[in-house]
């Protein structure tokens, strides 16, 4: 038996004991694992440590090393995630819809856990704690297999959460870390039928492809982020400037960070030069389209239909100039991968229009890309932003890591 089957076949067997947990087990239990996280800070970043020092050593982008990185700040804030997802309203067992029919039946339906959900993911190791503490939540176990790049990371969070459900008297199996990071075994995860109720890919675009095209099990499609931030002729300069600051570069290996900028031309001569000297204060390399480049001179890399397209995950950004909110959406519509979209405006007509039309999970008006996240949702940690449109959209926490069934109640009525 292989050792992806073998964890998958000991999270199927006490599926059912997380699944019959109360609220006030599964609260203690998480807070147990937040106390435990802060009590061996220290462990965790020397682990870290080497994954970083490998990560460099093997040409990681600092993008990456940044997702990869966690300092005191960041085990603080997945603890608190932890204690967020306790704090929140347990959605297994929520009953919904009771209806009456003629012939007297009462029929409901009743939120339940998944049962054993499976979740691979890159080189983020507070994946590892949020996607265990959701999963937990909602009632499910779970298998987590993680990049080689956050390995050590990951394999001490996962001894430090089991250990601390053990404390609680909760199977240690409920929670699982695939040791094994090569290609073989995603894809026995991808293919665990039987075992797997559903798996989750979180990660880049090469990962999210490779896991739909090669799962046999259920997938939920998280996504990457081509995210666009549109300034309309009505927008305010300042606004406008600060959103496109923040969205781009607060903080520029996540999701939800912005790639393209598109621009009205009534406002394109002005407004450009503010945007460059904004972004260049962060050294970010523009990919222009022809008329951005000839606006901004010399200095702008010409736009391929590649850059339009692209999550550069980077200090990089691509630019064009559009002739109206029409424009807009339709090149956002064209290149996005349904992930945020922003329009910076004081035409409510124009922010209504896309609104309506931008196919994406979360659109903004007048606001960053930045806040599509579970945390600030008010959903605690997530698990991933969906870009598909069946089960799940956008941020998913608790309530999309369940599903449900009906239940109803009879007396004695046949058909």
């Amino acid at each position: 038996m292989s050792s992806v089957i073998e964890l998958c076949t000991r999270a199927r067997a006490v599926k059912d004991t997380v699944g019959s947990l109360g609220t006030p087990e599964k609260n203690r239990a998480l807070n147990a694992i937040a106390d435990a996280l802060l009590a061996h800070k220290e462990d965790i970043k020397a682990a870290n440590a080497l994954d970083i020092a490998a990560g460099r050593e093997n040409g990681l982008n600092e993008g990456l090393i940044d997702r990869l990185t966690l300092d005191d700040a960041r085990i603080e804030g997945v603890a608190d995630g932890c204690r967020q997802v306790a704090s929140l309203p347990d959605p297994v067992g929520e009953v919904t819809g009771m209806k009456v029919t003629p012939n007297g039946l009462k029929i409901g339906v009743k939120r339940v856990p998944m049962g054993v959900i499976g979740i691979i993911y890159e080189a983020r190791p507070n994946v590892t704690v949020d996607a265990a503490a959701l999963c937990f939540k909602a009632g499910s176990a779970c298998v987590l297999r993680g990049g080689k790049e956050a390995f050590r990371s990951n394999q001490c969070l996962m001894t430090i959460m089991r250990d601390a459900l053990e404390s609680c008297g909760i199977p240690a199996d409920v929670l699982n870390l695939v040791q094994d990071t090569s290609r073989d075994s995603a894809t026995e995860l991808m293919r665990a039928n039987g075992l797997i109720d559903v798996l989750i890919p979180r990660g880049g675009a090469g990962l999210i492809r490779s896991v739909v095209m090669n799962a046999t099990v259920p997938v939920i499609e998280t996504g990457t982020g081509n995210c666009h931030i549109y300034v309309d002729s009505s927008a305010d300069f300042d606004m406008a400037l600060d959103i496109l600051y923040n969205a781009k570069t607060q903080r520029v290996s996540v999701c939800n960070a912005a790639e393209s900028l598109l621009v009205h031309r009534d406002i394109a001569q002005k407004f450009l030069p503010l945007a460059k000297a904004k972004l260049d204060t962060k050294n970010v390399r523009l990919h222009g389209c022809e008329e951005t480049c000839a606006i901004l001179g010399a200095d702008i890399l010409p736009a391929t239909e590649e850059d339009y397209g692209k999550e550069y995950l980077d200090y990089e950004m691509s630019v064009k100039v559009v002739g109206s909110v029409d424009e807009a959406i339709a090149h956002i519509n064209k290149y996005n991968t349904g992930h945020s979209e922003a329009i910076v405006t004081h035409d409510y007509f124009a922010a209504q229009k896309f609104l309506d039309r931008v196919d994406a999970a979360a659109v903004y008006v007048n606001a960053s890309t930045r806040f599509t996240d579970g945390g600030e949702f008010g959903f605690g940690a997530e698990i991933g932003i969906s870009t598909q449109k069946l089960h799940a959209r956008g941020p998913m926490g608790l309530k999309e890591l369940t599903t449900s069934k009906y239940i109803i109640y009879g007396e004695g009525q046949i058909r």
